[in-house]
């Protein structure tokens, strides 16, 4: 399931809005991708979103 590991982001729901202002249901999902993280000098594999890689970068966390 899409859920990032690290900051718990999940699925939201929505509309779709067509032009003539139709509404139906819409399940907006996460970018998230299996990355391989080191900690401690241990290789760890995660589900990330990406937004939550972008975060870590520009803390410092990660290269």
């Amino acid at each position: 399931m899409a859920v990032c590991e690290i900051s718990g982001k999940g699925k939201m729901y929505g509309h779709n809005v067509s032009f003539s202002q139709r509404k139906t249901r819409k399940v907006f999902k996460p970018n998230v991708q299996k990355k391989t993280l080191i900690v401690d000098d241990k290789k760890i594999k995660v589900n990330v979103a990406t937004s939550t890689l972008r975060t870590l970068k520009k803390k410092g966390l990660i290269k």
